[in-house]
């Protein structure tokens, strides 16, 4: 019975949990197409509305109420707490999870050989989605 509660831990750490399977396996394909030549300032945005329509899901689904430590009380949790570093860190290793499904890389390298990560890039995206410099 403990192998159980591991194992559906394990799926709730997926965003399958909050947006189906379906949704999340086109999500799965389009990152497997898009990622490899696309450029990060492109593929950020996308997965920030993922994420965006993740959160609008979960919050319909849970009521307001998701049940602590799940995907979607961190994703509710992280437009509640924009500044707060440890939700951030719980939605990169949800977002991670997607892009190892997706079976692509999540860190690249700039021209001069700085690595950085487009979890992270979009994660800042998903956290200013409403952050419009005209409003």
């Amino acid at each position: 019975m403990a192998n159980r509660k591991v194992t559906s831990r394990k799926q709730n750490a997926s965003l399958e949990s909050v947006v189906g399977t379906v949704t999340y396996g086109v999500w799965v394909d389009m990152l497997k197409r898009l990622v490899p030549a696309g450029r990060t300032h492109r593929l950020a945005p996308i997965v920030a509305g993922m994420l965006q329509y993740a959160t609008e899901r979960a919050s319909q689904r849970s009521r307001g109420a998701p049940r602590e430590g799940s995907v979607a009380s961190a994703l509710l949790s992280a437009t509640e707490h924009e500044d707060d570093s440890a939700h951030a860190g719980h939605l990169a290793a949800i977002v991670e999870h997607l892009f190892r499904d997706a079976g692509v890389k999540s860190i690249r390298a700039d021209r001069r050989g700085e690595r950085y990560s487009l979890v992270d890039a979009a994660i800042e995206e998903f956290l200013r989605w409403d952050s419009m410099p005209w409003g």
